[in-house]
């Protein structure tokens, strides 16, 4: 296993992260997995077996539940891995039970710290943009529990580039923690945080954590054009994140992971994670699993290494046309081009 530096802080976390809103599994976590405490308990040996240090979840999983059995599951040995969770979503019906208001942030800190059966929550991320209330309360109820020591670093998730941007603009005026990281969608289905997320990490030196690297089952390797819908997958339950938006692309993409993963003997889900895994600026990749020979399967991408012509195949067949103004930038500015623009911008120049 590999460890990377996540952002300019001085925490390096494993290239693979343990995903868990399969714990639990109540509501509309149901399609993702039920996991209970036990099978918590041996998916979370089988990862540290393996070198995963860093174990995510958040606190709208299952309604708490999913907090819990982390923390139940890890029981004495909490210290010896990281734990990120989340915050923004609602958890109850209340007017003030959602949001990044002071109030909901300090509240639902309290709360999965409580869940999670811990002093302090490692990794502590918004889970989504708010822009009913002012960056300056958010960042500074976060860097109040920060300076408290009830949260070591915080981060963000599924913000567009002039949000995040906005953020670490507004924590630099203030004074308050900045944001060391990043949780996003990225896979070789959805390449769009290429254009702007992923140079901004470049640039401003934010940690990538990626959500759904497989797209949601998409690139395991079970869906095949012309086929339904394997049963029990996600996809046939109702699951659909993340959206499809062009077919037939899609299956071209499957079909040259398969392609490389027959001729390399290994699972298909390994192929598409080892991709991401070594793409500019991504720090890990969370794996969650409904099996742990799915899990054991896919903690193995950490050994993979793509060779540059496999990359390049994927890549073409993956890609994505270049919209405005990467495109004016490609054909006019390529002499006074740096590192985070080059990440795009590279394999489009001649």
């Amino acid at each position: 296993m590999e460890y990377r530096q996540l952002g300019r802080s001085g925490l390096r976390v494993s290239t693979i992260t343990l995903g868990t809103m399969g714990f639990g599994g109540d509501g509309w976590a149901s399609v993702v997995g039920r996991i209970d405490v036990e099978g918590a308990r041996r998916q979370i040996g089988i990862a540290r077996d393996a070198g995963v240090n860093l174990i995510d979840t958040a606190d709208v999983y299952s309604d708490g539940r999913s907090e819990e059995i982390v923390g139940q599951a890890l029981g004495k040995s909490r210290d010896d891995v990281l734990i990120a969770t989340k915050v923004r979503m609602p958890m109850g019906d209340g007017i003030n039970d959602t949001g990044l208001s002071r109030h909901h942030i300090i509240r639902a800190a309290e709360d999965s710290l409580r869940r999670l059966g811990t002093d302090h929550i490692d990794l502590y991320q918004v889970h989504e943009w708010d822009g009913q209330t002012p960056l300056e309360e958010t960042l500074n109820a976060l860097d109040h529990l920060v300076s408290s020591g009830k949260v070591r670093y915080i981060g963000a998730s599924n913000y567009t580039a002039w949000q995040l941007m906005k953020a670490l603009w507004v924590a630099d005026r203030t004074g308050t923690q900045h944001f060391v990281s990043q949780q996003i969608h990225y896979s070789l289905q959805a390449r769009e945080a290429e254009n702007e997320l992923v140079p901004l990490s470049l640039d401003q030196g934010l940690g990538i954590l990626v959500w759904s690297p497989l797209a949601g089952g998409l690139l395991s390797g079970k869906y095949r054009r012309g086929a339904a819908a394997p049963e029990g997958s996600r996809r046939f339950e109702g699951w659909t994140e993340p959206p499809i938006h062009d077919e037939d692309k899609l299956y071209n993409t499957i079909e040259e992971v398969v392609a490389i993963a027959d001729s390399r003997g290994v699972p298909a889900a390994r192929v598409a994670l080892a991709y991401t895994i070594s793409k500019p600026g991504v720090t890990s990749v969370i794996v969650g699993a409904r099996t742990e020979e799915q899990l054991t399967d896919n903690l193995g991408a950490a050994e993979l290494r793509l060779t540059e012509e496999e990359t390049a195949r994927l890549d073409a067949v993956s890609a994505q046309p270049l919209p405005y103004p990467y495109w004016h930038q490609a054909n006019t500015a390529s002499d006074r081009l740096g590192a985070a623009e080059l990440s795009l911008l590279a394999r489009h120049l001649g």
